[in-house]
């Protein structure tokens, strides 16, 4: 990879920049601030951990992806941490893989569980009235592990 111009730096960190907003605004349960990270007509994609050819769900558009921060709330707490990411930007047209480790604490009598995803975000993104957001995001989850968690 060469030198990058000074747009496509700013292109890059405004792409991560999403990232990161995404897995706040979803540990937070902070609807508006989920939502802004995806243009309205945006979707995302659930495929089977098992086939990731077969969706097993997908929400398009802020009203079917709305609810998405009250579903989590089945979740104790959550914990989304956003690790490697990669960039093709054309234009203002751009694809992105996204990892992130996503933690997700139940808890019982014994302390907890914690319900970890290792997942890769599949993105396509468009930057449209010169802000970029989210058009789908696909939810491929490598594996799962299920850990015993305990109360600090």
């Amino acid at each position: 990879m060469g030198a990058m111009n000074p747009d496509e730096i700013a292109d890059r960190l405004e792409l991560r920049d999403l990232a990161d907003q995404y897995a706040r605004a979803v540990d937070r349960r902070d609807r508006d601030a989920f939502l802004a990270v995806f243009h309205p007509d945006a979707a995302l994609v659930l495929l089977d951990h098992k086939d990731q050819s077969v969706v097993t769900a997908t929400r398009r558009g802020h009203g079917e992806l709305a609810d998405i921060t009250e579903l989590i709330a089945r979740y104790d707490k959550t914990f989304h941490f956003v690790g490697t990411t990669h960039y093709e930007i054309d234009g203002d047209r751009a694809t992105g893989e996204v990892y992130c480790l996503a933690h997700h604490l139940t808890p019982d009598r014994h302390g907890g569980t914690d319900y970890v995803m290792l997942i890769r975000y599949q993105d396509t993104y468009s930057r449209r009235d010169g802000t970029w957001r989210v058009d789908e995001r696909r939810l491929v989850t490598d594996w799962t592990e299920l850990r015993t968690a305990s109360r600090p």
